[in-house]
């Protein structure tokens, strides 16, 4: 039924949109991206086809139906977060290559206990925490590897089906908390600075946008929303009715096991720690550098990457740390799949679909200020399923910034909880970086992030609701 769905109903339904519709009179563009975009979230979410060549329509589509010219679509699926995916996921296989992975995951289960809940709590607060001051693609990419060796020996102790409900949450988890935690400060996510900038342009008078101003308001309802996540993946995946039978030694056994700490486990463990540097301080130390803002994660993540293929192993004489053997283990497939979302993103953008979906909300302006917020909150949090967060913020905010001067209230009022709102999509890879990365370790099926993810943007819509009325209203 689901390859019917996708294989003939959803193009028919694209078809039925480019034909019938008109979206935007005498702007033909928008009701085609909006063809394109049904068939595109369509296919991925049915999976009628495999999800990279969904990933490809753009470079196909957006050329024969006036979009987007062929080499401009072609140049929006690489860009410095391609590479930083590119780093982090060779530094990931460099950590599988040489064991560390397991050690590190080890060091962990032995502190934590084998309850799974206070695994998925330890994992969440960890990546929630890194995500404050890194970003949130950096700290998913970090966790991921570690979660994966986590489930590992949960496997042998557990049935199928509890030990895949298990696998699911701790992977999702890590990817969710990534996204909550960069909320928290304003530097924890590209659409908190760019509400800044666009708050500068449009008020010019008004009190600057402080980061203590952001972090007082911001944690609090963070944390908060890191717990229920917590919570609820926990009580979905019933994970306090899994019992692992596994010795409250066996963890400890487990990790003497591995013996001593080689040369190569120190070696990449160092680049670890440089690379958490490197990301966490770009900022001072970008400035020893002719052109500090030439210098991204990405570049971070490539000199890391280009340090492991030239530090050689004292186990295996005549090798490094890396080799393109086994740097051919990159999931393209992902990469693909996250270009094609950037892709979708700029057609978006340049077909005038987003802009026109963000006017839509002027039409608002009589409705009680709650709701008002409420719909904005709903509306971001769906519209960033299909769209980055950068792009959605940067359409919907000036567009707010007008209403709220259009209604006579505090720009804030509406602002700040499109924003926040902008990093909180949980149903499908392309919505975020952290999402996408989650997709990529193997373990989830897009139907169950789906599952998961609609309860979590339910939750994110109305704590984000209830925080900014509780602030302003």
């Amino acid at each position: 039924m689901k390859k019917f769905i996708g294989q003939l109903l959803i193009p028919a339904a694209a078809l039925a949109t480019l034909l019938m519709a008109d979206l935007a009179p005498g702007h033909p563009e928008v009701t085609r991206m909006a063809a394109v975009a049904i068939l595109m979230a369509g296919w991925w979410i049915t999976e009628a086809i495999p999800i990279p060549v969904t990933s490809l329509l753009p470079i196909a589509l957006f050329p024969l139906l006036g979009i987007l010219d062929g080499r401009t679509t072609a140049a929006t699926y690489f860009n410095h977060l391609i590479f930083l995916f590119i780093g982090g996921f060779l530094f990931a296989i460099a950590m599988q290559r040489w064991d560390l992975h397991r050690r590190i995951a080890l060091r962990i289960l032995r502190f934590l206990g084998t309850r799974p809940t206070r695994v998925l709590l330890g994992f969440m607060c960890s990546t929630w925490f890194l995500s404050m001051w890194i970003s949130n693609t950096a700290a998913t990419m970090m966790m991921v590897p570690m979660a994966m060796a986590i489930i590992g020996p949960f496997r042998e102790h557990l049935d199928k089906q509890e030990a895949r409900r298990f696998s699911i949450v701790l992977v999702l988890g890590v990817a969710y908390a990534a996204s909550i935690g960069g909320i928290s400060t304003l530097i924890g996510t590209p659409p908190n600075m760019s509400l800044a900038r666009i708050l500068e342009i449009n008020f010019p008078d008004m009190d600057e946008l402080t980061f203590a101003w952001w972090f007082r308001f911001a944690f609090p309802l963070s944390l908060t929303f890191m717990l229920i996540a917590w919570f609820t993946l926990s009580k979905i995946a019933r994970l306090s009715g899994i019992y692992a039978s596994i010795d409250k030694n066996y963890f400890h056994q487990q990790y003497r096991q591995l013996g001593k700490v080689t040369y190569e486990q120190r070696a990449i463990g160092s680049l670890f720690l440089l690379l958490i540097f490197g990301w966490m301080f770009r900022s001072e130390w970008s400035q020893l550098f002719p052109h500090p803002k030439y210098i991204d994660d990405g570049t971070v993540a490539i000199i890391i990457a280009i340090l492991l293929f030239l530090i050689p192993s004292k186990k295996n004489p005549g090798e490094k740390l890396m080799d393109w053997t086994a740097a051919k283990e990159i999931r393209w497939g992902i990469i693909l799949m996250f270009g094609g979302g950037f892709a979708l993103a700029t057609g978006f953008i340049e077909s005038g679909l987003s802009e026109s979906l963000g006017e839509q909300l002027t039409s608002l302006q009589n409705v009680p200020l709650w709701m008002l917020v409420t719909i904005i909150c709903t509306v971001i949090t769906f519209l960033t399923e299909l769209t980055s967060n950068m792009a959605t913020t940067e359409v919907v905010l000036p567009i707010l910034a007008s209403m709220a001067k259009a209604i006579g209230v505090n720009p804030l009022v509406l602002m700040v909880p499109a924003t926040l709102s902008a990093s909180c999509a949980f149903m499908l890879p392309v919505a975020t970086a952290p999402n996408a990365i989650a997709f990529g370790a193997g373990e989830i099926k897009i139907k169950d992030m789906i599952r998961y993810g609609f309860i979590l943007n339910i939750i994110g819509i109305v704590l984000i609701s209830v925080a900014a009325q509780l602030v302003y209203i």
